[in-house]
């Protein structure tokens, strides 16, 4: 993968992912509801939690972006990498013991799709 190529991985991944941050801050519900969770308001301290961590992760992303540093790049990527590809597993397991959702199976798909992209970077970037 190019040098450019990898920075619209990056760059489109801390974008996505700083957007999520927002939208569960902003709407702490609305993401748990796309998958048939209620939250209460009184559980709106999970949303926030989700949030802090997709803040953190939507920041490295465009960080790693402009870094030159092969090694470092190849370790953000991997990281990145296993946080979507173990994201991905489990909710292959919630879908197997509790009702599948359309919405969730999207998200699955894009997991497995972001997983892969990551490891062509930290591949293209062997040190």
């Amino acid at each position: 993968m190019g040098r450019s190529a990898e920075r619209v991985v990056f760059v489109v991944h801390g974008v996505v992912t700083l957007a999520a941050a927002v939208v569960l801050v902003v709407l702490p519900a609305v993401v748990p509801a796309t998958v048939g969770i209620s939250v209460g308001p009184d559980e709106h301290l999970l949303s926030y939690l989700l949030a802090a961590a997709e803040l953190a992760i939507g920041l490295l992303s465009l960080a790693a972006a402009r870094l030159h540093d092969a090694r470092a790049v190849r370790l953000i990527a991997l990281c990145f990498a296993a946080f979507h590809g173990a994201t991905a597993v489990l909710e292959v397991v919630h879908t197997l013991v509790e009702r599948v959702s359309a919405v969730l199976i999207a998200n699955i798909v894009v997991r497995v799709v972001a997983a892969v992209a990551f490891l062509l970077v930290a591949r293209g970037r062997r040190a």
